[in-house]
């Protein structure tokens, strides 16, 4: 299968990559901006002796010239992908009356305008995957978190991270119903407390219940095969709070 990864360069995404690299069927193009941390993963990977194919490439999602450029790239390789999992994200950790226009503006632009915008941009090559048995030619992983689920437990600081997250969580659905009749499938992850930056800069000094390494075979095995089971949902990956 042709995968794309956004997010890679560490955490879930590090760890999600090597994971969809073991199956030597599988090209997995992976995206960061931190290349010399990309350049970290292809050394584990090449270590591993993973049979897949990986493909690093260097950008920033919220721009047009690189998310074209990217695109561009891949189109030299592959005439279409099988999955897109979106897992790059931003967490700002501020009470609500100390967080700027700025900072909003940022964690909305990586958790929802930046996803919308790959997705828009690699619409065509997800389109030109072939029909699989299930019915589906291609799946959309969109990486939510369970703060942006209504009903769900909220904490101080994270008005515009959970929000953000709240907003990916209806774009799925609404997109799954838009892509029906190309026959892709759009999920979400809604993931709980995972051992990453992330989790630490949103509750330091706390210990997450799943490692980065443990969701990532769980992530993994979802893009590959949850769409034979799902679309348009955004599933809880969580067995505690936070």
């Amino acid at each position: 299968m042709n995968i794309l990864l956004t997010g890679a360069s560490s955490g879930i995404g590090y760890y999600t990559a090597l994971e969809l690299v073991r199956d030597a069927e599988n090209t997995v193009f992976v995206i960061s901006r931190d290349k010399a941390k990309l350049e970290k993963l292809k050394l584990e990977f090449q270590e591993l002796k993973r049979e897949g194919s990986l493909v690093i490439l260097c950008g920033d999602l919220s721009s047009v010239k690189d998310r074209q450029e990217l695109k561009n790239k891949i189109e030299s390789q592959v005439r279409s992908l099988d999955i897109l999992v979106n897992n790059a994200g931003l967490l700002i950790n501020k009470p609500f009356d100390e967080l700027t226009n700025e900072e909003w503006e940022a964690v909305y632009s990586t958790n929802v305008f930046s996803v919308a915008a790959i997705i828009r941009e690699v619409l065509p090559l997800l389109k030109a995957a072939g029909l699989k048995p299930h019915g589906y030619r291609s799946h959309i992983v969109n990486i939510g978190s369970i703060g942006g689920l209504n009903g769900s437990s909220k904490f101080p600081g994270l008005s515009a991270y959970s929000s953000s997250k709240a907003a990916l969580a209806v774009m799925t659905e609404c997109l799954a119903e838009e892509f029906n009749d190309f026959n892709i499938a759009v999920n979400s992850l809604a993931l709980g407390s995972v051992q990453t930056e992330m989790f630490s800069k949103a509750f330091p000094g706390m210990k997450a219940a799943r490692s980065a390494e443990s969701m990532a075979v769980y992530i993994a095995d979802f893009a590959l095969t949850g769409s034979a089971y799902f679309n348009g949902k955004n599933i809880p990956v969580s067995n505690s709070t936070p």
